[in-house]
């Protein structure tokens, strides 16, 4: 089974192909990426009706690249799929659109998918992929989540941040510094830089006795002391960079074991925009190794939004036989889209 995918969510545009034959984890073919970053610096952030446009002239071009790339016809697809949510409402309705349109003209079934399911599964498309059941810590731009995951659809949600996700702590910590845009990375790069010590910074719900995660206070913190550093905040960059990612880091490895210890589980998975981040993996890593866990990662390059992720979750929603696929072509989309509604769909009968 040939499945297409289409990722307009926000400010990248993704396809991919892959092969859901048999019971084994879905193949990825062919896939082909195209980021916005570029084109939103200008702004300092993404803008939703930029984003939406691109999308429209990137997604024909790049169904083609992945085609010619895997060597099939669009007539050999089995399935098209779209990321139905959550993201940029009109962003995602381009990808809608289009998928619906292709399928409808191929008289092919189609099928939205939940974003974050995607990044979710993500990691079986690594050299180490990991097995059922798992606890995934999802750290994105929008999204900060500790899930325990039994399957495919079975999703039970530990814990999750209160207002800021970590993508957007370091993401706003970074413009707060005078960063460009998108600042997570650069401040990570500058953080190499730096003393992690130098700077006291919060790390807010540390010791909440929960799962929960919290990230606009740090921020605050980090813009009152670069207030106090005033002219010398050019020469104390890297070390406030260094403290903001050090304070992240913590609160996300001292959670994600908090979440091991009460599931009981061994298998951690990371996904999202921000588990790219060096830092993360190697305290993770050592953490992990000290408890016996084994943790496992999205290949570098499959850490932001793309069009694999979506293939590969449909595809694997369809061998686990939670969807019926579908052939009208009317479709809406779910800018807000909680996982655990999803699950809570997967688990009623059919």
């Amino acid at each position: 089974m040939l499945v297409l995918g289409i990722e307009s969510s926000c400010d990248e545009t993704g396809v991919a192909l892959v092969n859901a034959a048999g019971t084994g984890v879905p193949r990825l073919l062919s896939h082909a990426l195209f980021s916005q970053i570029d084109m939103h610096q200008a702004y300092g952030g993404v803008v939703p009706e930029l984003a939406s446009r691109d999308h429209i002239r990137r997604v024909l071009p790049l169904t083609q690249q992945v085609m010619t790339e895997a060597g099939r016809s669009l007539s050999e697809v089995d399935v098209v799929a779209y990321t139905r949510g959550p993201g940029l409402a009109g962003a995602l309705l381009v990808g809608a659109g289009v998928a619906c349109s292709l399928a409808a003209a191929l008289g092919k079934p189609v099928m939205g998918v939940h974003h974050l399911e995607g990044h979710l599964l993500s990691p079986f498309l690594s050299a180490d992929p990991p097995e059922f059941p798992f606890v995934a810590l999802l750290v994105s731009g929008g999204h900060t989540q500790l899930m325990r995951v039994d399957r495919v659809g079975s999703y039970e949600l530990l814990g999750e941040t209160i207002d800021d996700a970590a993508g957007e702590a370091f993401d706003k910590s970074a413009k707060l510094m005078g960063l460009p845009y998108p600042g997570g990375p650069h401040l990570a790069r500058l953080a190499l830089k730096g003393d992690s010590a130098a700077f006291k910074l919060p790390r807010p719900l540390l010791h909440s006795g929960d799962l929960d995660f919290s990230f606009a206070g740090l921020k605050t913190a980090v813009l009152t002391q670069a207030k106090k550093l005033g002219d010398e905040l050019e020469q104390r960059k890297a070390d406030l960079a260094a403290s903001t990612q050090a304070a992240i880091v913590e609160v996300l490895v001292k959670k994600s074991l908090a979440a091991m210890a009460q599931t009981g589980l061994k298998r951690l998975v990371v996904a999202g925009g921000v588990g790219a981040n060096a830092l993360l993996r190697s305290q993770l890593n050592e953490a992990c190794s000290k408890r016996n866990i084994r943790v496992h990662y999205p290949e570098l390059h499959l850490c932001t939004d793309n069009g694999a992720m979506i293939a590969l979750a449909a595809g694997m929603r369809l061998q686990a036989r939670l969807d019926t696929l579908q052939s009208h072509y009317t479709f809406d989309v779910k800018p807000r889209w909680p996982l655990a509604e999803l699950a809570a769909e997967s688990l009623e009968p059919t």
